[in-house]
């Protein structure tokens, strides 16, 4: 992960997080059939607004190779998370810069935050389909699933809940 940098996106990081989002999604083939999801994704403002869009930035040229939505219960964005639990969203590499350690970086930039708040746990969710490098990245930072998470937004997006708890020592 040298060479890498996480911090609060920008409004001037928006276009490439936009870009960089539905473009990474895409190649993984998670849009297909998507009812509108495309767009959400390129919405970043609505994201910051409700949430801590972050990116991975490039520490030599600056630029934006992945981004990531931080979100707590009860806000717009959180799908999963109960009282005292973290959520993160919407993690995206370009295609171009994965296998940099990109988005092992932004998911502990995450999971870091939620202990700076204070939270229990993080939980996010997968789409069942999901490329087997994201499930190993997840369980290699100690994600294990919580079938009680599970869900579906829409017919044939079925997404797998999974959880870090932040109380071990």
């Amino acid at each position: 992960m040298t060479g890498l940098r996480v911090r609060p996106a920008e409004q001037a990081d928006f276009p490439a997080v936009a870009r960089l989002t539905v473009a990474a999604y895409e190649a993984d083939g998670q849009l297909k059939g998507e009812h509108g999801y495309g767009a959400v994704l390129a919405d970043v403002s609505t994201r910051a607004a409700s949430g801590e869009v972050l990116v991975a930035v490039d520490e030599a040229t600056d630029a934006v190779l992945g981004s990531v939505t931080f979100v707590l219960p009860g806000t717009r964005f959180a799908e999963l998370s109960g009282p005292g639990e973290a959520e993160f969203r919407m993690l995206a590499v370009d295609p171009g810069a994965q296998g940099r350690g990109v988005g092992a970086a932004l998911a502990q930039a995450c999971v870091a935050r939620a202990t700076e708040l204070g939270c229990v746990a993080v939980v996010i969710c997968v789409r069942a389909g999901m490329a087997l490098s994201a499930h190993r990245l997840y369980s290699r930072l100690g994600f294990v699933r919580a079938p009680e998470k599970d869900w579906s937004p829409a017919p044939g997006v079925d997404l797998l809940g999974l959880r870090l708890d932040l109380t071990r020592g």
